[in-house]
């Protein structure tokens, strides 16, 4: 079961999490600024990692626009450690274990894999304004030539 998808027009929901170092960051120290919410199934698989690698390689465009990055998994904080020394990773990684924050954006749910239907992470980004508000809720996104179709929906390219 998923819950309800969140729209733009709606209150982002908020959230504290711990980023790859153990520091505790929560969505409203971004107030003021547009945040780019991406949700990914796990570090340091191949499409997870082509996605990372896009936002750290197209971060100075992105911060040059205005915009802040913020990638959440259900990974460790150990994990999310790995992840962006591996890759060198330049943007917060938050570790959201408990599925809270999933939950609270509807990005777990029933995915299905050559026929098989488990629960896990739906691959799901969200742009948020200075106020909070969400200006898109992009579910079930692909990895691959994801922030070439996000640079055009927010009309960066």
């Amino acid at each position: 079961m998923t819950a309800t998808r969140l729209e733009a027009g709606a209150k982002a929901p908020a959230f504290t999490l711990s980023d790859q170092s153990g520091a505790s960051v929560s969505l409203s120290d971004f107030r003021g600024q547009k945040v780019i919410l991406y949700f990914y199934p796990e570090a340091d698989t191949p499409a997870c990692t082509t996605q990372a690698c896009d936002f750290r390689d197209n971060l100075g465009s992105l911060t040059a626009h205005g915009y802040v990055v913020l990638g959440i998994s259900k990974d460790s904080v150990d994990a999310l450690a790995a992840f962006e020394q591996k890759y060198g990773l330049t943007f917060p990684l938050l570790s959201d274990e408990s599925l809270k924050t999933h939950k609270k954006y509807a990005t777990w749910g029933e995915k299905q894999n050559y026929g098989r239907t488990y629960l896990g992470t739906l691959r799901s980004t969200f742009v948020i304004d200075e106020k909070g508000v969400l200006v898109h809720a992009l579910y079930n996104v692909k990895a691959k030539g994801h922030l070439s179709m996000l640079s055009k929906k927010l009309k960066l390219t």
